[in-house]
């Protein structure tokens, strides 16, 4: 298991071509998924300094807080409200370019400005999902998508 991370510059694509490579090492013979959810979500932060980055799990019917980055974060999320809920609820990765425009966004932090949320997906259902948010306007694309669900594609819970 490697414990120091190669943080680079370059472009969004070059970062998380290096970056991936590194997680999947980190959490590798990891059968703790609570220990990888936080190794990943430390990776993330450390390697994109986004305002926040981490996890909600699904618990019954809410999404339950997880590990994760940042400031303190809402810890319960009702299946369709807010981004979260919402990717959860259509099993889609959403990506927000202005969080105030979002109908029933909550707001757990006024610094948030854009968003993704990437759900995880186990035997066609949502066992979690991966929310990263920026405190710049349109700050996620289809790279952060593109590698972020390949990020997730392999987590076991």
């Amino acid at each position: 298991m490697a414990e120091d991370l190669n943080i680079i510059t370059g472009t969004k694509q070059e970062q998380y071509e290096t970056l991936l490579p590194q997680i999947i090492a980190l959490i590798d013979g990891e059968k703790d998924v609570i220990a990888n959810l936080a190794n990943i979500a430390a990776a993330l932060k450390e390697q994109f300094n986004w305002l926040w980055v981490g996890f909600y799990i699904v618990r019954e019917d809410e999404l339950v807080l997880g590990p994760f980055q940042g400031p303190v974060a809402c810890t319960r999320i009702k299946k369709g409200r807010g981004v979260c809920g919402k990717a959860w609820a259509n099993a889609a990765t959403l990506i927000v370019d202005d969080v105030e425009k979002f109908p029933g966004h909550i707001a757990c932090s006024s610094l948030s400005k854009s968003e993704i949320v990437v759900p995880i997906i186990i035997n066609n259902t949502v066992v979690a999902i991966l929310d990263a948010d920026s405190e710049q306007l349109s700050h996620y694309d289809n790279t952060d998508k593109v590698y972020l669900e390949k990020l997730v594609q392999g987590l076991a819970f």
